[in-house]
């Protein structure tokens, strides 16, 4: 009895992996926003993938098109790990969203390559919720990394890079643009299924 009782206990920490996440659906994780679910073939944000936010600049609704995922993730007592932000996270917004900020951590990195290196690295451990990046200059090599990563840790990978990349193609399972002007977004490849022909409004 002592044995299973330690067990749990390491399980609850999440010390050990899993192997599939428990209080969460195996398919989507819905992003919280409905016209966005409705057109993603997994109903929202697939799993044990890489998924890409492209954005034209900072600033423009990447945290809000995210937060709500996040937050029902930590909710769940899953981690969330930041690797490399450009900014300082702002921990009361990231509150007010609804994340448990207990469950929130953020990794430093002093150069792009450590950076990928410790994405990498959380994603294979099984041990978190999500893993959110900002890769500067990330070759197809590099995305592929992530996305092996994230298949293999049986974890959520969202990586928000410049618009520009959406020029190359990627390895990621789903890419989404968000356009300032009419603000948007625009689903140019989801795995599963054909990309929807029209973009969805966004007043985020």
């Amino acid at each position: 009895m002592g044995a299973v009782v330690a067990i749990d206990t390491l399980l609850h920490a999440r010390r050990v992996w899993r192997g599939r996440p428990d209080a969460l659906s195996p398919s989507g994780l819905p992003t919280g926003h409905v016209a966005l679910d409705a057109v993603l073939p997994a109903g929202g944000w697939p799993e044990a993938a890489l998924s890409e936010v492209l954005i034209p600049v900072d600033g423009v609704g990447e945290l809000q098109l995210l937060w709500p995922a996040l937050a029902r993730l930590s909710r769940a007592g899953e981690r969330i790990v930041l690797v490399a932000p450009p900014y300082v996270p702002f921990a009361p917004a990231w509150q007010a969203a609804g994340l448990d900020l207990r469950q929130l951590q953020v990794v430093e990195a002093t150069s792009p390559r450590d950076a990928l290196w410790a994405t990498e690295q959380c994603l294979r451990s099984g041990s978190c919720g999500a893993v959110l990046c900002w890769p500067l200059a990330a070759d197809d090599r590099a995305l592929r990394r992530l996305q092996v990563a994230a298949e293999a840790g049986r974890t959520r990978a969202f990586a928000t890079r410049p618009l520009v990349a959406a020029r190359n193609p990627s390895p990621a399972a789903l890419r989404i643009a968000i356009d300032v002007r009419p603000a948007q977004l625009r689903v140019l490849k989801c795995r599963g299924g054909l990309a929807p022909p029209c973009p969805i409004p966004w007043r985020e």
